[in-house]
């Protein structure tokens, strides 16, 4: 592998890891092109806890942004993409937007694989009947497992969070209201919902950016999909009518099926990537 191949930056999603399936997948597309890949785990979820108080959240950029600027202070002639799944392309298309022209030219495209965009009607949905049974039981189980070991080897945690409430929420509206306000200065969980999320800031990326969701996505409903005709021009929204959240399988179903999503992202980033464009 060539030491100048572009380099893939990838984010995964709640409660996700450098070990999630379509991370992986992301890694292999990459590295069968010859670029390098990275992947941002977020605070808590590499496998051990993080030693600031603070948890990852939807709308926190910092960590992104300190992971580019360092690969591209290393590298300052790396061209860099990126690729955020679910909660990693909120932070993503969120960091571009805060970011605007300012974005280091390195970045020279990105990808959204089933973004929310907007967290109010994500929570809401994912609160209520079979999603909250399924989806909303599973990923509260480990992030109050996590709010547990950290009051556990940090007792300070405890006062900066409404434990008691956080080890009996059964939704994302109970588990936010204790934890992530609090923890990260919103004013409850619908401050934080508003403020973390990324379509507000979609109007203000600078750079060539794909979005792609399904409609019949069980986690990001139709209502907080942006609309396509208010976007950027060098922004692209590809909307299906199916693949689920971050799922869009193709072949030999139910028997070999695979995820195309990976290899769309990397069709969509390659040309920005190529040697002889010119960095924005």
């Amino acid at each position: 592998m060539r030491p100048d191949a572009p380099v893939l930056l990838i984010l995964h999603g709640l409660e996700g890891s450098s070990r999630s399936h379509y991370a992986v997948g992301l890694a292999r597309e990459a590295l069968a092109r010859g670029w390098r890949a990275v992947v941002l785990n977020f605070r808590s979820c590499s496998g051990e806890l993080n030693r600031r108080p603070q948890f990852y959240h939807s709308g926190h950029t910092d960590d992104l942004d300190d992971v580019v600027r360092g690969l591209v202070a290393r590298e300052p002639a790396t061209r860099l993409a990126a690729v955020g799944v679910s909660l990693g392309g909120n932070v993503l298309l969120k960091w571009l937007g805060e970011r605007e022209a300012k974005a280091p030219a390195q970045l020279v495209g990105a990808v959204a694989i089933s973004a929310p965009f907007d967290l109010v009607p994500c929570a809401r949905g994912l609160d209520q009947g079979l999603r909250r049974r399924v989806y909303t039981a599973n990923f509260l189980r480990t992030m109050r497992a996590k709010a547990e070991r950290k009051a556990a080897r940090d007792p300070s945690f405890a006062t900066l969070v409404d434990l008691q409430q956080a080890r009996h929420a059964r939704t994302f509206a109970q588990y936010d209201r204790a934890v992530t306000a609090p923890l990260n200065g919103f004013a409850d969980e619908m401050d934080y919902w508003v403020r973390a999320s990324c379509a507000p800031y979609l109007s203000r990326i600078r750079r060539p950016a794909l979005l792609v969701n399904a409609l019949d996505d069980p986690i990001v409903p139709s209502a907080a999909l942006p609309d396509p005709r208010t976007l950027p021009p060098w922004v692209r929204a590809e909307f299906l009518e199916r693949g689920g959240h971050a799922g869009f399988l193709e072949g030999g179903w139910p028997w070999r099926p695979r995820s195309w999503i990976e290899r769309r992202a990397i069709e969509f980033l390659a040309p920005l990537v190529a040697p002889g464009e010119r960095l924005c």
